[in-house]
């Protein structure tokens, strides 16, 4: 996956799901089927199940996406303008599923 693709667009909504969190952004949707870190501008982290986790992530609605990266097995990053970052380990020993997750854009899925 490209993650190119994500840097600019801007967060719209977030949507909990059972086993999974998907993230509109103006024409593209970001369905993540683990759970990321949400790390603020300090580092400090928090994560699935901790007090405040889903405020987190929507603390950021409204926000672009200024940078990001997708390496292949091991993670996907998205850092926000507020300096707000969304950290999603690819890891085999993470994951429930054999895919992380999927980016759907101009009519094309990614999936990673």
């Amino acid at each position: 996956m490209d993650s190119e693709l994500l840097v600019g667009e801007r967060l719209n909504s977030v949507e909990f799901f059972l086993d999974q969190v998907s993230l509109r952004f103006d024409e593209k949707v970001l369905s993540l089927y683990a759970w990321p870190l949400v790390a603020d501008p300090d580092g400090i982290s928090i994560g699935f199940g901790e007090p405040g986790y889903r405020d987190a992530l929507c603390f950021v609605i409204g926000l672009s996406i200024t940078a990001s990266t997708y390496v292949e097995g091991v993670e996907l990053t998205m850092e926000f303008e507020n300096g707000v970052a969304f950290a999603l380990s690819l890891r085999e020993e993470d994951l429930n599923t054999s895919q992380a997750g999927e980016l759907t854009a101009g009519g094309e899925v990614y999936e990673f």
